[in-house]
């Protein structure tokens, strides 16, 4: 009268009792046997621990480069200041970009070079944290990176600003780039989101997680990218070394 799994149990309780060596050896195998697997698939665990632990995760955070997007960010929209054509604009951009390891910067430099244009090497380079980077052209300082970068610099975001906040809510990523004087103009990059985003976080809100996405980019081309995949929330304008802290926050 008793049920399939109290038969199991009883006899997993005996087969225990009388061959613990057996449960010893069974709790590690199966643990390697996990980890491996995850790592046919790219996940990659921490330890043990971590795998024995997942089953009391609530919620997932997610970097958005290279997580939720490709990592291979396009350029997509140049707009220019009047007087300034768009060659002459992304030849000035790709020379200050060259010398960073951003992957934004990457997508201009290539592209610069797909179209044929000339890149100078730029001189003093030096990156800003979380806002751009400056560096030296024919004995000019130019400044590349976000509004916050321009207003600290004194520099009047103009009609751009609104041109700007329009390709962020396209889910794009607006890079501005000024010399001492004016802002010479726009290049928007688009990171492509990866084909298998969507499905994975709908994977995970079926299973009842939250799913977090913490950006260094700005609120409107995060809540573009949320609202594409269905994101429960979403942290925007986050510096590198403050993503821990969020992170601590959260637990």
């Amino acid at each position: 009268g008793q049920t399939g799994e109290f038969a199991l149990s009883t006899a997993i309780a005996v087969l225990v009792i009388s061959c613990p060596c057996a449960l010893g050896l069974a709790t590690p195998v199966a643990i390697m046997v996990g980890t491996g697997k995850g790592a046919e698939y790219g996940v990659l665990i921490k330890s043990a621990e971590a795998l024995e632990t997942a089953h009391a995760v609530h919620t997932v955070v997610l970097d958005k480069t290279g997580t939720v997007t490709e990592g291979k960010p396009k350029v997509t929209d140049i707009v220019t200041a009047d007087g300034l054509s768009p060659e002459t604009l992304m030849e000035k951009a790709a020379a200050l970009e060259a010398p960073s390891e951003h992957p934004l910067s990457g997508a201009i430099v290539s592209y610069a070079r797909e179209k044929g244009l000339r890149v100078v090497p730029a001189e003093r380079f030096t990156a800003l944290s979380g806002r751009g980077l400056t560096a030296t052209l024919d004995g000019r300082v130019y400044y590349a990176g976000n509004a916050q970068l321009m207003r600290e610099q004194g520099l009047p975001l103009g009609a751009f600003e609104a041109k700007a906040q329009q390709l962020a809510n396209d889910g794009k990523t607006p890079l501005y780039f000024a010399d001492e004087e004016r802002i010479l103009g726009l290049i928007a990059v688009a990171d492509p989101i990866k084909p298998t985003s969507a499905q994975a976080i709908a994977t995970f809100r079926q299973m009842g997680l939250e799913v977090v996405m913490i950006t260094g980019d700005n609120e409107r081309t995060a809540r573009a990218i949320q609202k594409q995949l269905g994101i429960d929330t979403v942290i925007a304008d986050v510096l590198p070394q403050d993503k821990e802290a969020h992170v601590r926050a959260l637990q």
